[in-house]
C-alpha cells in the first residue's frame, strides 16, 4: 500500500508545472559563495559540514516548525516510526548523518511537492548520471573482489573515486538548488509579486488642484500650457468700474426724457 502511494506521488511529480529558480547547472551562477562552500564541505576534514548544511535546509523547508518533522519527510519505509514526535532535532540530526543521500532528496521531493515543481530534462540527466556511475564503480569493486585481477581492481578504484567526485558535486548543486527556492519562498529576491502598493495622496479642500501621482500633469487637447489662467482680483465689482463720467455726455440724445 504505501509502495503504490509513492508510486502514484511520482507519477502526480511528472505533471508539475512550476521550474527551480535555477537549474543544477546554474547554481554557481545564482549563489556562487553557497555552491563553494558546499563543495568545500565534502573535503576530507570538514566532512561533518556537509550534513549540518542538510540539516538546516530541511528546519528552513519546514519554516522552522520542527513538529511537522517526519523523517526521510516521509518519502521512506521508516518515516513516522522512528519517534520523530518525541524528539524531532535528534531524529534529524541521525537522519543527516547516517542518511545523508535521503536527506537531501527528501528536502528536494519536500520542496517539489510543496510548489509543484517538475525535475527538468537536464537535472535528470545529471542524477541519472550519478546513479549510473555509482551503480558501475559498485560492479566492478565487485568483479575486482572475485577475479583478484589489480587492472580490474585499479579500474574499480578509479571508477569509485570519479563516482564519489560526481556524487558531492551533484549533491551540493542540489543543496544550493534548495538554498535558492528557499530564497524565493522566502522574498529575498526584491519586493514581493503581490506587494503592497504605495501610500498615494488625496486632495483636501484647500488644494483647488489635486496632487499629481505617477507622471507630471500634461495640458488638455488644445489649450496653452498657461492654463488654467492666472486668478482674478478679489472684490466685485472690480478696480475701475464704472469708468469715469458715466454716463458719457450727450447721453441720452436730446428728445428722450430720463
Amino acid at each position: 500500500m504505501a509502495s503504490q502511494e509513492h508510486l502514484e506521488k511520482m507519477q502526480l511529480r511528472q505533471n508539475y508545472r512550476n521550474l527551480w529558480h535555477t537549474d543544477l547547472m546554474s547554481t554557481i551562477q545564482a549563489d556562487t559563495p553557497c555552491t563553494i562552500a558546499a563543495l568545500r564541505s565534502f573535503g576530507e576534514f570538514s566532512r561533518s559540514i556537509a550534513p549540518c548544511a542538510s540539516y538546516l535546509l530541511r528546519k528552513r523547508a519546514l519554516y522552522n516548525d520542527m513538529s511537522r518533522y517526519v523523517c526521510c519527510a516521509g518519502y521512506m519505509p521508516c518515516s513516522g516510526r522512528c519517534g520523530e514526535s518525541k524528539c524531532p532535532e535528534f531524529c534529524l540530526a541521525t537522519e543527516v548523518f547516517l542518511c545523508f543521500g535521503n536527506s537531501v532528496a527528501s528536502t528536494r521531493f519536500l520542496l517539489q511537492d510543496e510548489f509543484n515543481i517538475q525535475t527538468t530534462q537536464c537535472d535528470n540527466c545529471i542524477i541519472g548520471f550519478m546513479f549510473c556511475l555509482q551503480q558501475i564503480a559498485c560492479i566492478f569493486s565487485i568483479v575486482a573482489m572475485i577475479v583478484g585481477s589489480e587492472e580490474i581492481q585499479e579500474a574499480s578504484q578509479l571508477l569509485s573515486c570519479l563516482a564519489d567526485m560526481v556524487y558531492c558535486t551533484v549533491c551540493a548543486c542540489m543543496q544550493t538548488q534548495h538554498k535558492v527556492e528557499m530564497d524565493k519562498r522566502d522574498g529575498k529576491f526584491g519586493p514581493q509579486p503581490m506587494a503592497v502598493p504605495p501610500v498615494q495622496q488625496m486632495s483636501r479642500i484647500d488644494q483647488p488642484i489635486p496632487p499629481s501621482v505617477g507622471y507630471p500633469p500634461q495640458p488638455a487637447y488644445g489649450q496653452p500650457y498657461a492654463y488654467p489662467p492666472a486668478p482674478q482680483a478679489q472684490g466685485y465689482p472690480g478696480p475701475g468700474y464704472p469708468p469715469a463720467q458715466y454716463p458719457p455726455p450727450g447721453y441720452p440724445p436730446s428728445g428722450y426724457s430720463r
